[in-house]
């Protein structure tokens, strides 16, 4: 189940973006530093476009969002 956040201002954005790169560095950073810790060049490579893939969802999450609210 996904939570939703409403954003009104600059600050409910700041806010919601450190909450999500939170996450994401949780559940993406620690592949990525796992990977690099191994030294697996394949194993890195994987980990660090895994982590630039959440990232991107992230950002088109909110640009989403964004059209969704000037109708």
């Amino acid at each position: 189940m996904e939570d939703t956040t409403t954003i009104t201002n600059r600050s409910d954005f700041a806010q919601w973006a450190i909450e999500r790169a939170r996450a994401i560095m949780g559940e993406e950073g620690a592949g990525l530093a796992l990977a690099a810790q191994g030294g697996n060049e394949e194993t890195i490579r994987a980990a660090g476009n895994a982590l630039g893939s959440v990232i991107t969802e992230a950002l088109l999450e909110v640009f989403d969002a964004l059209l969704d609210g000037a109708d």
